[in-house]
């Protein structure tokens, strides 16, 4: 978290209760003996350190629980009664060090300078082949001074060597301005989702505007997004003030949601040292200020435009009071009241020792300090009264007030705090805008800019009486002097300008520590022209109307109160209106859903019961491995997947995050491949790549092998995912940067495959001539090893010796690329028949190179064969060399099984002879043992001991038979 270094005097929020809370009577002796240690006192300054106790005695009384203002004390009471107290001041120290040091930030760029990633490290080998790539993002192009900051800015980056694009999500009238400096702009596509088509990837670094930028946070929380670098700039402290509200009401979620925008961003700028207190509840150490804006300038200029009439009249002043008006720094801190205490009893010396100078009655003090709900206005008219101001003529208006309208009606503006800026104090700024002369201590800051006696008055702040001295040089009769009234006007020239050179030098100190440029782009200059530093880009915003400014605080607030409106949506517990309505339509679709999945199981029920051939034990084991190997293909096709299986090619889309989704295609031609099993999309058919490699589940290797990847889950085991006769792949980017195949591309394409037209070749679409980083259109190696840091030759060579030990020290070594005026294939976007594609993913594919134009469909040979003979290392990358190697490495693994940590064997099926032949055995095995156990079983049933038979059964004689020898019997016995 950026931090705050104090040296004894506290530095709190303007409105916290501690400040009040922290006085107490018992306390009051140490506490000023802490404040206030004077030299030798004369009797002005004994009158100064007795306005002050009588100032932290009105304080002491309001802050005190039942406590009563008595308007009435008379100050001699108070000298008399602490006369003693008094007498140990010794000196007083103005302005103890208050800084703001984002020290994890600077950590960061000192560490990432060290171990050579940022842009000023010149250990990495570069070719300088493109400039860096710079995207600005604003919400609109609607003209205000943020726009006129960020032309300023660009116009220098440019000059140094960055590129630079406009994004907006609407258009508006600053799409002319940036034309004028030669920048490109560019209107976010927003797809059916809202989801936003960009590929960031091109762009080295992102400067974002606006707190309405929060919008585009959903892509760049996105993979394969979230690692751009990107800084922030916020200028509106709107949301600043409703964060206290989401903390004190519990609204923890809405809170944490923009904690964790917030951290999202690499860097976030703020344009004065007070913004980042208001948002350290959100700080995660990403914090950062670049003093200065033409915000004072322009809001000066706007409200002396367009004039108020009778502004002075209606604010209760005369033509004949003199207006000074007291500004201060943002920050509320316990010298700030004896400062202000300093600042009343010099300007009371006036009217008690110059009354040449100005009456009583019209010297009218505005106090600009605090913020509407601190109760500084009340103790600060306590301590005016008891110095002896007049009723009305000392008044307190908050930073959240009216304060163009007083400095505009002001004779003469006091900077009254003493307290060492980091900055030049905008409040000044304005001040010197509305051309107001102004009169500062001598403060480092101020002493940088400000000349006394030309542009600004300056005293001592550590002797306040010159301040009186000043006031009585600068105002005669209540009116400004001739030279004062110069010295405003010069005032307002330096105004103008004095905080671009800070900025220009800053943002440009900024992206050069937070971008990180690969090796094929070139450095910017160290050095920006001074012609660009000094003034703001005012010339390209002349044809505007000022009074046309937008009002970013109403645009703020809108979009804080969407946010807002959306969670308290979600985390409603009240019914909408017509909730029975809508009740009722979702009971019925319920019941209806309900019903088809109880219909389902009972056809699926029925399914099972059918009858079914009986077998052995072996062939319900048999079938069932079967039927788990197949799972995936027992699902219900979509109507897509079912086109895919009659045609001839299917083209793989390999990605990696939510971010890339906009980009892939939903035809039956084309089927996603995730990378990682996270990001996939709800109902779409596409492939994971992780649960077909695991090796893929690992982040490193899975960012290590890039697309390939991809190619190498989809060859292990191809016939399992793939069944058509050719495969494609085609890169998203591709997608992005609108070099895919179009509608006629695919259709020429699917015809040439189905009528052989060009046989076993490879077809490629995005061609290395049209590759951004290549625009001076280098040889294969030469532009290999720009965007490989230098390191492609060499990693080749490497590769080339460790497997077949082919010395390469001079790379001549290295596989001839021809120069024969063709381009070659980049970013992985080509189609080639299955079985070509396996032998490809083992480095063998020497094939026949059609380039399609990926708008007409036109067909043209690159690299004619015809060419090549004689020339292709054919014996190195054969099918039947790599095959070979690539049994052997598989047989040390299969045989010794190596516990180094190997890459190859992750990479697909590991297989080589004696597998075959080991399995083959083991089924011969298992087929003689079966044949064993059966022989077995039948000489048991021979063997088994039978029991003899007991006795027989005799059938008895059918009932006929007993009825006719019973008649038989009868008629003998008869006879």
């Amino acid at each position: 978290m950026a931090s705050l270094e104090t040296g004894k005097r506290e530095t709190l929020p303007r409105s916290s209760s501690s400040a009040r809370g922290s006085f107490h009577p018992i306390s009051l002796r140490s506490r000023c003996s802490r404040f206030l240690l004077f030299k030798r006192l004369d009797y002005l300054q004994w009158i100064s350190t007795v306005a002050v106790f009588l100032f932290f005695v009105a304080l002491f009384q309001m802050f005190l629980p039942g406590s009563v203002t008595d308007k009435n004390i008379p100050l001699q009471r108070i000298q008399h009664a602490d006369m003693e107290l008094l007498s140990e001041i010794r000196e007083l120290h103005f302005g103890e060090t208050l800084k703001f040091h984002p020290w994890k930030l600077l950590s960061k760029f000192h560490k990432d300078a060290d171990d050579g990633v940022s842009t000023s490290n010149l250990t990495k080998k570069r070719f300088a082949y493109r400039k860096p790539q710079l995207a600005l993002v604003f919400p609109d192009l609607l003209v205000d001074p943020q726009q006129i900051l960020m032309v300023t800015v660009a116009a220098s980056l440019q000059e140094i060597g960055y590129s630079i694009q406009v994004f907006s999500l609407e258009e508006g009238p600053m799409r002319a301005v940036w034309g004028r400096i030669g920048v490109p702009l560019n209107i976010i596509q927003t797809g059916d989702s809202n989801e936003i088509a960009v590929d960031w990837l091109n762009y080295d670094g992102i400067i974002l505007n606006y707190l309405e930028a929060r919008g585009l946070f959903s892509s760049f929380m996105k993979e394969p997004f979230k690692s751009v670098p990107l800084i922030w700039t916020i200028h509106e402290s709107t949301l600043a003030i409703r964060l206290r509200q989401y903390n004190s009401s519990g609204q923890v979620e809405l809170l944490n949601d923009w904690k964790r925008i917030f951290a999202r961003a690499s860097v976030i700028v703020y344009p004065n040292y007070f913004l980042p207190m208001m948002y350290s509840i959100l700080d995660s150490s990403n914090y950062f200020v670049i003093p200065g804006s033409p915000s004072e300038i322009w809001q000066a200029n706007t409200f002396v435009s367009h004039p108020i009439k009778n502004i002075r009249s209606r604010m209760g002043y005369d033509d004949d009071d003199l207006v000074i008006v007291i500004v201060g720094s943002r920050f509320l801190y316990r010298g700030l009241w004896l400062e202000h205490a300093l600042i009343l009893q010099a300007l009371h010396s006036i009217l008690e020792n110059s009354s040449d100078v100005i009456s009583s009655d019209h010297l009218k003090l505005v106090f600009l300090s605090g913020d509407s709900n601190s109760n500084y206005s009340l103790a600060l008219k306590t301590v005016a009264h008891n110095l002896g101001y007049p009723k009305g003529s000392v008044i307190h208006i908050p930073f959240d007030g009216d304060v163009n309208s007083f400095l505009a009606v002001s004779d003469l503006v006091i900077y009254g705090s003493f307290l060492e800026e980091q900055a030049f104090p905008d409040i000044l700024v304005k001040a010197m805008s509305f051309e107001k002369p102004i009169v500062a201590p001598d403060l480092n800051i101020i002493k940088k800019h400000i000349n006394d006696g030309v542009n600004g008055y300056l005293f001592p702040k550590d002797d306040v009486r010159l301040l009186t001295q000043i006031i009585i040089e600068a105002c005669s009769k209540g009116k400004l002097s001739a030279q004062a009234s110069q010295i405003a006007l010069v005032g307002k020239q330096t105004a103008r300008n004095v905080t671009v050179s800070g900025v220009v030098e800053g943002y440009a100190s900024l992206v050069g520590n937070v971008v990180k440029l690969p090796s094929e782009a070139a450095l910017p200059k160290a050095d920006i022209p001074p012609r660009l530093k000094e003034t703001w880009q005012w010339n390209l915003f002349e044809a505007y109307d000022q009074s046309s400014y937008v009002n970013r605080t109403l645009r703020s607030l809108d979009l804080i109160g969407k946010v807002e409106q959306q969670y308290n949506l979600s985390h409603s517990d009240e019914a909408p209106e017509g909730g029975t309505f809508i009740y009722s339509i979702w009971e019925g679709e319920r019941k209806i859903q309900m019903a088809t999945i109880r219909k389902k199981r009972e056809d699926d029920e029925l399914k099972d019961r059918t009858d079914q051939t009986r077998g052995t034990w072996e062939d319900v084991y048999r079938n069932a491995k079967k039927a788990d190997r197949l799972k995936n293909d027992l699902h219900e096709r979509e109507d897509g997947e079912l086109e895919r299986t009659g045609q001839p090619i299917c083209i793989y889309e390999p990605f990696y995050g939510e971010g890339a989704w906009p980009f892939l295609h939903h035809k039956s031609l084309y089927r996603g491949i995730g990378l990682s099993t996270k990001g996939r999309r709800p109902g779409a058919d596409d492939i994971d790549a992780p649960s077909r490699l695991q090796l893929l589940g690992n982040p490193y290797y899975r960012q290590a092998l890039g697309e390939y990847g991809a190619f190498f889950a989809i060859a292990n085991r191809v016939d399992r995912i793939h069944r058509n006769a050719w495969i494609g792949f085609q890169s998203w980017r591709a997608t992005a940067r609108k070099a895919n195949l179009s509608d006629i591309a695919e259709k020429r394409l699917v015809h040439a495959i189905q009528n052989r037209k060009h046989g076993d070749a490879l077809y490629f679409w995005v061609n290395m001539d049209m590759e951004p980083r290549n625009p001076q259109q280098r040889d294969f190696w030469s532009f290999c090893d720009a965007v490989n840091a230098g390191n492609c030759k060499f990693a080749f060579g490497e590769a080339l010796e460790k497997v077949y030990g082919i010395k390469h020290h001079n790379f001549s070594s290295l596989p001839p690329m021809p120069l024969d005026g063709d381009t070659w294939s980049v970013m992985h976007s080509w189609a080639l028949p299955t079985k070509s594609f396996l032998e490809f993913v083992m480095f063998s594919s020497g094939r026949r190179m059609i380039y399609v134009d990926p708008v007409s469909g036109a067909f043209q040979e690159q690299h004619r064969l015809r060419t090549r003979r004689g020339q292709m290392w054919v014996k190195w990358f054969s099918f039947a060399t790599l095959k070979s190697l690539d049994e052997d490495l598989a047989e040390e693994y299969d045989t010794e099984h190596p516990k180094r940590r190997w890459l190859w064997p992750q990479t697909g099926e590991v297989f080589w002879q004696g597998i075959y032949e080991r399995e083959k055995n083991q089924r011969q095995q298992e087929k003689d043992k079966r044949r064993q156990q059966s022989k077995d079983k039948i000489s048991r049933m021979r063997r088994k001991n039978r029991q003899k038979v007991i006795g027989k059964y005799v059938k008895p004689p059918p009932e006929d038979d007993v009825s006719l020898n019973s008649s038989a019997v009868n008629s003998n016995t008869r006879r």
